[in-house]
């Protein structure tokens, strides 16, 4: 595991994501691709005040939930998780950041995570030999199904196996170690991942189930990072009028915000709520919910935020 003597805290540094157009020119840093839960927003079949005024436009729509990791002093990029909007997302890296694609990490088997893999196939890129990080049963998942298998045969992606809270080096002072989360396991494992810079350090955290079926103490984990990208699927357990909450255990965001009341003020704020559902109305910022989140003393992540490593 990444011992906390290998994150240098620095008091007083940056404690949340910047909205800026500004990027760092000599370290590496990470950015949001997209905020979305797997089905995007708006949502596949949704009419509801949520999604009705995405589908007219008057709105803008929101990508599903990736960040990557950029290192400026190599113009080196890593994807986390590909989802439905890999093409948008991939362009965002190469072009607006300027960086070239080393390699994409998968956190689990579920569609808003892996599905972008199919843009590197023989129908659209023809990549060659694209580095995949994946645990070992979605590494299997990959090989013995297709038409994911076929990415494989085709040589259009290498994939890299990667083991619970084993580090792997990106660059110079730049690390990054999956670390399993409890979740609906059904076709693979499912990891967040912790990434070490060289003065900061972010935990990022999609998806999981309830904080208290988590084996590690987040919290804990949270004073020891300087940013937390954590799931913020649901809101409040209104939104779920039709579904059975049993199958659908995401932490909401009003238990989060009870779980981490304890934490200190300057704690609380590296906490940016993430991969929200197309109920979600932290969706949009401009909403009293999310008022609400940030006067608590958290925030909500946005598409383009970057931080700084």
């Amino acid at each position: 595991m990444i011992r906390l003597s290998l994150t240098i805290l620095v008091l007083g540094s940056l404690a949340f994501g910047s909205e800026f157009n500004d990027t760092p020119k000599d370290k590496p840093y990470a950015v949001v691709l997209g905020i979305a839960q797997d089905g995007g927003y708006p949502h596949a079949g949704c009419m509801k005040l949520c999604c009705r005024d995405l589908w007219d436009n008057t709105r803008p729509k929101e990508k599903v939930a990736s960040i990557a990791i950029i290192d400026p002093r190599t113009r080196l990029a890593w994807i986390i998780d590909a989802t439905p909007d890999f093409p948008e997302q991939l362009h965002t890296v190469t072009q607006k950041h300027g960086a070239r694609l080393a390699g994409i990490f998968i956190t689990h088997a579920h569609i808003g995570h892996y599905t972008g893999l199919m843009h590197l196939g023989r129908e659209v890129m023809g990549a060659r030999n694209i580095t995949v990080y994946a645990m070992p049963r979605m590494k299997r998942f990959l090989e013995n199904n297709g038409p994911w298998s076929q990415l494989v045969k085709l040589k259009n992606i290498h994939l890299n196996p990667i083991m619970d809270q084993q580090e792997i080096i990106l660059g110079k002072q730049l690390i990054i170690e999956p670390f399993r989360v409890p979740h609906r396991d059904e076709f693979s494992e499912t990891v967040g991942f912790t990434i070490v810079g060289p003065n900061e350090s972010l935990i990022y955290i999609p998806d999981i189930d309830k904080w208290e079926r988590w084996e590690h103490n987040i919290s804990l984990w949270i004073e020891q990072h300087s940013y937390a990208l954590l799931d913020g699927s649901f809101y409040s357990i209104g939104e779920l009028t039709n579904r059975n909450i049993d199958e659908i255990p995401h932490p909401f965001i009003l238990e989060s915000i009870y779980h981490f009341s304890n934490l200190l003020d300057k704690d609380r704020r590296k906490i940016h709520f993430i991969h929200f559902n197309h109920t979600n109305p932290a969706l949009n910022k401009q909403s009293a919910t999310s008022y609400n989140i940030v006067k608590e003393g958290y925030h909500t992540a946005r598409e383009g935020m970057i931080f700084p490593f």
